[in-house]
Protein backbone atom coordinates (compact mmCIF):
# COMPACT_ATOMS: atom_id res chain seq x y z
CA UNK A 1 0.00 0.00 0.00
CA UNK A 2 1.02 3.58 -0.67
CA UNK A 3 -0.16 6.73 1.02
CA UNK A 4 -0.82 10.43 0.51
CA UNK A 5 -0.78 12.16 3.89
CA UNK A 6 -1.13 15.54 5.54
CA UNK A 7 0.64 16.64 8.71
CA UNK A 8 -0.43 19.67 10.72
CA UNK A 9 1.91 21.77 12.84
CA UNK A 10 0.34 22.25 16.24
CA UNK A 11 2.01 25.63 16.86
CA UNK A 12 1.59 27.39 13.52
CA UNK A 13 -1.43 25.51 12.09
CA UNK A 14 0.54 25.00 8.87
CA UNK A 15 0.20 21.85 6.77
CA UNK A 16 2.78 19.53 5.22
CA UNK A 17 1.76 17.11 2.48
CA UNK A 18 3.64 14.02 1.39
CA UNK A 19 3.43 10.60 -0.19
CA UNK A 20 5.11 7.34 0.75
CA UNK A 21 4.94 3.57 0.42
CA UNK A 22 5.40 3.10 4.20
CA UNK A 23 3.40 5.57 6.30
CA UNK A 24 4.69 4.36 9.67
CA UNK A 25 8.36 4.63 8.71
CA UNK A 26 7.79 8.00 7.04
CA UNK A 27 6.20 9.44 10.19
CA UNK A 28 9.17 8.13 12.21
CA UNK A 29 11.51 9.88 9.76
CA UNK A 30 9.63 13.12 10.26
CA UNK A 31 9.88 12.72 14.03
CA UNK A 32 13.65 12.17 13.72
CA UNK A 33 13.98 15.37 11.68
CA UNK A 34 14.87 13.81 8.32
CA UNK A 35 12.75 16.37 6.46
CA UNK A 36 13.84 20.00 6.64
CA UNK A 37 10.30 21.40 6.86
CA UNK A 38 9.10 19.14 9.67
CA UNK A 39 12.48 19.34 11.41
CA UNK A 40 11.99 23.10 11.78
CA UNK A 41 8.32 22.82 12.73
CA UNK A 42 8.91 19.99 15.25
CA UNK A 43 5.37 19.65 16.66
CA UNK A 44 3.03 18.09 14.15
CA UNK A 45 0.48 15.34 13.92
CA UNK A 46 -0.94 13.20 11.16
CA UNK A 47 -4.37 14.65 10.34
CA UNK A 48 -5.26 12.95 7.06
CA UNK A 49 -4.22 10.10 4.77
CA UNK A 50 -5.47 8.31 1.67
CA UNK A 51 -4.47 4.81 0.58
CA UNK A 52 -3.40 3.96 -2.99
CA UNK A 53 -2.27 0.82 -4.79
CA UNK A 54 0.73 2.50 -6.45
CA UNK A 55 3.13 5.20 -5.34
CA UNK A 56 2.57 7.10 -8.59
CA UNK A 57 -1.10 7.53 -7.69
CA UNK A 58 -0.21 8.81 -4.21
CA UNK A 59 2.30 11.25 -5.69
CA UNK A 60 -0.23 12.44 -8.24
CA UNK A 61 -2.71 13.09 -5.43
CA UNK A 62 -0.05 15.05 -3.55
CA UNK A 63 0.66 17.16 -6.64
CA UNK A 64 -3.05 17.74 -7.14
CA UNK A 65 -3.56 18.97 -3.58
CA UNK A 66 -0.46 21.17 -3.75
CA UNK A 67 -1.63 22.68 -7.03
CA UNK A 68 -4.77 24.02 -5.33
CA UNK A 69 -2.58 26.16 -3.02
CA UNK A 70 -5.52 26.36 -0.66
CA UNK A 71 -5.38 25.93 3.09
CA UNK A 72 -9.19 26.08 3.12
CA UNK A 73 -9.41 23.11 0.75
CA UNK A 74 -7.02 21.09 2.92
CA UNK A 75 -9.08 21.94 6.02
CA UNK A 76 -12.24 20.90 4.16
CA UNK A 77 -10.61 17.65 3.05
CA UNK A 78 -9.61 16.85 6.63
CA UNK A 79 -13.13 17.56 7.89
CA UNK A 80 -14.57 15.25 5.22
CA UNK A 81 -12.27 12.45 6.36
CA UNK A 82 -12.24 10.87 2.92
Amino acid sequence: MCWFYILKNENTNRFYTGSTNNINERIKQHLRGHTRTTKILKTFRLVYCEKFDKIEAARNREKQIKSYKSKKYIEWLIRQGL
